[in-house]
């Protein structure tokens, strides 16, 4: 991102993968069957550290044991969804300081999340029923339930009774880049557990705020997973806003979205470089831009980090063929190659949304936008994946004031809309 590079925020400058992808469809590391690049992951040390120490290593075991009773493809379905919203509510409720912390890792932490759905997803993969045949295409269906449901796409419900309080939707997501550092915590992500179904007092009175998640994999994206979870929303908010990891020690509210991905891996491992692919191609703009007020947001002092309107993309100019970075936005007919937050998944959740907001027929009436958060970084000491422990004072500390000061920022965006 920062140079552009073509990542989630600043992750490939930070871990030395700069180089795009080649151009093509994808490319994939092999993986055994019956599990994904992303679920081998969780045979290491570190996740399973951060399991047991939060308790959460019980919800893969409870869903195989709860899946073996099962008679019916459509009694498993309930449960499945049963079961990830339990699992997104005691997230939820770990981070917010409700119920046991069912161990001594730190409440704010996102990772137990991450790391006990792909232990259920791993379950469901892998499970052979008795008693009746499930087709692929219903397992893959299971999956699906289970990662929308452990997400809060399914739960978002702002309350009756409060017609003046505003209402903002904000999204996290997983970690990634796990391969170099599986210690890995997203501050997103945390930012979404700790503020959904809680409220803020703004200047224009309280503010309710629901939250959801989203995987770190361009196939997901691809499959419209962002539409699906927004598009309801979106017509019934009054401020939204993405948010994903992005610069070391700077917050950005980033002023432009490009429609193309660079390239760089997700979370399976896979590569995508191409133009963002959406419905009804023909009218897809190659930018899209921010409606949050972000003069208001960058004035206003809201935490230890400083805040910047990013105006910066990279783009291939009208007429021309390679590409250039342009400092104050595209030019007029330009191609997209970076937006103002890089050409990862980062952008492209901003693109999205903010894509939706307009062919919705939002634009002039709904401030939402993109938030780059700072690097959560461990402690001196503790930064070699190899010999470091899995948490420490002073990445505790980066996170919750990083989750603190994005509440500082809705705050300030939602009295100024």
């Amino acid at each position: 991102m920062f140079p552009r590079i073509g990542t989630l925020g600043a992750a490939a400058l930070l871990v030395g993968l700069g180089a795009t992808a080649p151009a093509s469809a994808s490319t994939s590391a092999a993986t055994p069957p019956g599990s994904t690049a992303e679920e081998q992951r969780l045979d290491r040390a570190a996740p399973q550290e951060i399991l047991r120490r939060s308790g959460f290593d019980s919800r893969a075991p409870q869903l195989a044991r709860a899946l073996a009773k099962t008679r019916s493809y459509a009694q498993a379905r309930r449960l499945v969804a049963g079961e990830g919203g339990e699992l997104w509510r005691r997230a939820v409720d770990r981070v917010q300081g409700r119920g046991p912390a069912g161990g001594d890792l730190s409440r704010d932490d996102d990772r137990p999340l991450y790391w006990a759905r792909l232990g259920m997803t791993r379950e469901l993969r892998q499970w052979e029923p008795s008693g009746f045949r499930l087709s692929e295409k219903q397992r893959a269906r299971l999956i699906g339930a289970l990662e929308t449901s452990s997400r809060g796409q399914d739960a978002v419900a702002y309350p009756r009774g409060h017609k003046h309080a505003k209402r903002i939707l904000v999204t996290g997501f997983d970690p990634f880049t796990l391969d170099r550092d599986v210690r890995i915590s997203n501050p997103s992500g945390a930012a979404a557990l700790a503020l959904d179904g809680t409220t803020i007092q703004t200047a224009e009175g309280p503010a309710r705020i629901e939250a959801v998640t989203f995987p770190v994999r361009w196939q997901d994206f691809g499959d419209g997973a962002v539409e699906r979870a927004l598009r309801a929303q979106l017509p019934r908010v009054d401020l939204f806003t993405t948010i994903s990891q992005g610069r070391v020690g700077k917050f950005d509210i980033e002023r432009t979205n490009g429609a193309w991905r660079g390239g760089f891996p997700d979370n399976e491992n896979l590569s995508r470089t191409e133009t963002v692919p959406v419905r009804d191609p023909a009218s897809q703009p190659q930018w899209t831009s921010t409606t949050l007020p972000y003069k208001a947001i960058v004035a206003a002092d809201t935490g230890r980090f400083p805040v910047y309107d990013n105006t910066s993309v990279t783009e291939i100019p009208a007429g021309g063929t390679a590409p250039v970075v342009r400092p104050d936005g595209p030019s007029e007919g330009s191609t997209a190659r970076e937006g103002g937050g890089g050409n990862y998944l980062s952008n492209e959740i901003a693109y999205r949304a903010t894509l939706l907001r307009d062919r919705l027929g939002l634009h002039d009436r709904l401030p939402g936008g993109h938030v780059h958060t700072p690097v959560l970084q461990f402690g001196a000491g503790n930064t070699d994946p190899a010999t470091g422990a899995v948490t420490d004072p002073e990445f505790v500390r980066n996170r919750l004031d990083i989750v603190a000061q994005v509440r500082g920022i809705l705050g300030a965006a939602v009295s100024s809309s």
